[in-house]
């Protein structure tokens, strides 16, 4: 079942139970991902939704830091419930144990040895973790590891 499919799926199934949130999420990552698609210009693949995904879900972390950062618990729970329907659609996250166990097989596969070498790095690590962990604990474990 293709993303679309699910989506359209679960919003029957949110109407039904009158989920506002779950409904209102949904229904803004299917606008998401049908326009992603006009614009392609053909069905996604699956890296093409994952990309939607995870972009959909860095707007929603980024919007929810701004609201703790503006004090607004309120608006950040909110936030919050969103981010929980969506981590639903995405891969399983990967522990920090296994993001320092990559970025240490990454390091090595490119004979990196100093933080100039950040950008090699990143550039053979990002395919490996797209998706299935956060970019900035990612580069972080990488600029501790070399440096």
């Amino acid at each position: 079942m293709s993303l679309l499919e699910q989506l359209t799926a679960d919003m029957k199934t949110a109407m039904k139970a009158k989920d506002k949130v779950t409904l209102g999420v949904v229904r803004m990552v299917k606008a998401s991902v049908s326009n992603e698609q006009i614009k392609l210009g053909h069905d996604l693949t699956a890296d093409e939704e994952l990309a939607v995904l995870s972009r959909e879900m860095k707007q929603r972390v980024e919007e929810m830091e701004s609201y703790q950062a503006a004090d607004r618990a309120d608006l950040a729970e909110e936030i919050q419930g969103q981010i929980a329907v969506l981590k639903s659609y995405m891969p399983a996250q990967m522990s920090e144990e296994e993001v320092i166990a990559v970025v240490k097989e990454t390091i090595t596969e490119v004979g990196a040895t100093s933080k100039a070498d950040l950008g090699k790095v990143m550039g053979a690590l990002m395919p490996k973790v797209k998706g299935k962990a956060d970019g900035k604990l990612v580069n972080q474990t990488v600029q501790d590891l070399l440096g």
